[in-house]
């Protein structure tokens, strides 16, 4: 670029908007180019993003202009079909290759001295595993922030449960600009009354027929979320969850412990370091796990406050990994693999792997009464020694358990003890702890249960309680019996092994306090509601829906149990 040229950002950078280069079918994307003050060439930072390239995801990090200042060029590119990029939007499906155009045409520019590296969360990070599959020459590394590598199970699908308000919250928000971009003035006003009352959009049956996700022209891809509820060819061709062995690069992962994606982070991250395809590939992925929804990424969700250290600067550490890799300097040598936040303890931990066993065992009891938190379940490490009585609760899609942030499905360490006064749900609490206990990896739950329906979901959400009675929400899984027994079959009134694992999660428990499982039948809007009956539940109305009479099973032979990653204080 001619430096008289283009727009003056300050301290010597300078934007020149709207670049157009085009992909191998011929199709034309636009980016805009931030160059640095002094003269190259020079590294460049690549993100690509379907939200309009002059926000460059700015609500999580710092402006393209402070990392040109550093001395690098940035490139903010509207992805295929979105902006002023030319082509059809359909999400994911052309990432790859388009990215690896990109980055070809960008090693051609005069500013480029060829080394690239990529950034972003979100749909930004997915943008970055796709190309780094691809094995762009000059791709040297890449920082995928909350996102999902394997999309079936990491973003849309939790174990055959559909992660319901988040998907059809990000399906009416993508087809808006898809409609305004076709003039579909019709699809735009449906689309624009849905999302000013969002919170309502998750009462609408059933939920695939949702007028705001038809109208003629509008894409469909909505509609097929929800129509693969099943892992899949469809899945596969969209993600990288069949070729982290391509991957061959370093990779900075972020994520946050109350992430709608953070089940699809800590896999990815877990997935390239035994699959990606060299062992320097394999012994250069990093892990950020901090006390973080999606947006923003800070020391408060609701009323918790995570303290000064939760106020990390990651626009700081992702300086010192792109220096490390595209200038050389060294400054991520000797970096721990994992860095994450304890919750509870506030503050940060280190680590050299990221644990993948959990095998501290804490046995359901009961003596047949564990219904509300004014029952009997307990917590204890100790095996049931006999045929301790079973514990029944009965779910009702009329009357669904809502989900751990309420009717909003918001995210965050929310008191539970409110939603735990219904018999619909099993409450199992410890003993006030004597020490400590953290815990630092992926919780998983073992019912062994029988339903009197064969399609029939369970819920299981571990809970930290206060000695003040506060019940604050950790984390959580959620299965379908469809999903889980796809191969073996299930049948009602059968008991079955049901294996759930919950989200990740970093945390100590204070003296004093107690650990709580719950146990209940829906998350209602966090996941969708299973029916009860042989209809869809995409397809389902209040028509469809089956009350279910849900046992679980404490007994020596067929011990339920909570299994947690616990051990002494980390690092």
């Amino acid at each position: 670029m001619n430096e008289s040229a283009g727009v003056d950002c300050g301290n010597g950078v300078r934007l020149e908007r709207s670049v157009s280069c085009r992909m191998r079918d011929g199709v034309a994307l636009v980016s805009d180019h931030y160059y640095a003050p002094e003269p190259g060439p020079h590294p460049t930072l690549l993100m690509r993003q379907p939200y309009g390239r002059d926000i460059a995801s700015t609500v999580v990090y710092a402006h393209p202009v402070w990392f040109a200042r550093r001395d690098y060029n940035v490139v903010i590119q509207d992805v295929r079909g979105r902006g002023d990029s030319e082509g059809e939007f359909y999400p994911f499906r052309h990432e790859a290759q388009d990215g690896a155009d990109t980055i070809a045409w960008l090693r051609t520019r005069p500013e480029s001295n060829g080394r690239i590296g990529m950034y972003g969360f979100s749909y930004q990070g997915m943008t970055q595993l796709l190309a780094a599959a691809e094995q762009p020459e000059g791709l040297q590394c890449i920082a995928p922030g909350m996102t999902a590598g394997d999309l079936y199970h990491g973003w849309f699908y939790r174990q055959g449960v559909l992660r319901f308000a988040a998907t059809l919250g990000w399906g009416i928000q993508m087809l808006k600009a898809d409609a305004r971009r076709k003039h579909l003035r019709e699809a735009s006003d449906r689309l624009e009354q849905a999302w000013a009352n969002l919170g309502s959009q998750t009462s609408v049956l059933p939920y695939r027929a949702h007028p705001a996700l038809h109208g003629e022209g509008l894409p469909e891809y909505a509609l097929d979320w929800f129509d693969h509820d099943q892992p899949g060819e469809y899945w596969t061709g969209l993600d990288v969850s069949k070729r982290y062995n391509k991957i061959r690069i370093p990779a900075l992962h972020i994520s946050g412990w109350y992430d709608t994606y953070l089940k699809g982070s800590i896999d990815g991250f877990l997935s390239l370091c035994f699959s990606a395809g060299s062992d320097f590939a394999r012994d250069h992925q990093y892990l950020i796990a901090g006390p973080w929804v999606h947006i923003p990424w800070g020391d408060r969700i609701g009323p918790a406050n995570f303290g000064p250290e939760a106020l990390l600067d990651t626009n700081a550490i992702l300086l010192r990994w792109f220096d490390h890799w595209l200038k050389d300097s060294g400054g991520f040598a000797g970096e721990q693999r994992v860095r994450h936040f304890v919750l509870g303890e506030n503050r940060w931990r280190q680590a050299a792997a990221f644990p993948v066993d959990a095998n501290h065992a804490l046995y359901l009891h009961s003596g047949g009464g564990a219904n509300s938190r004014k029952g009997d379940g307990t917590l204890s490490s100790k095996k049931p020694g006999g045929d301790e009585p079973c514990d029944i609760f009965v779910h009702d899609p009329e009357v669904p358990v809502i989900a751990p942030g309420g009717p909003g499905a918001a995210s965050g360490p929310f008191d539970q003890a409110a939603l735990e006064m219904g018999n619909n749900l099993l409450v199992y609490s410890s003993e006030p702890l004597t020490d400590p206990l953290w815990i630092f990896g992926i919780p998983r739950v073992v019912l062994h249960a029988s339903t009197s329906l064969k399609n029939t979901d369970f819920t299981a959400k571990l809970v930290r309680v206060r000695p003040d009675g506060s019940a604050d929400f950790i984390c959580m899984g959620a299965a379908r019996s469809s999903y889980l027994f796809l191969n073996s079959g299930y049948a009602a009134d059968k008991i079955h092994a049901w294996n759930l694992s919950l989200d990740a999660t970093s945390c100590r428990f204070d003296r004093g306090d107690r650990l709580r499982l719950e146990i209940a039948g829906s998350a209602f809007p966090l996941f969708d509601k299973n029916p009860g009956s042989d209809m869809p539940p995409r397809e389902a109305t209040s028509w469809d829906w089956q009350r279910s009479t849900q046992i679980v099973y404490h007994t020596h032979d067929m011990a339920s149990a909570l299994y947690l990653p616990a051990g002494e204080a980390p690092l």
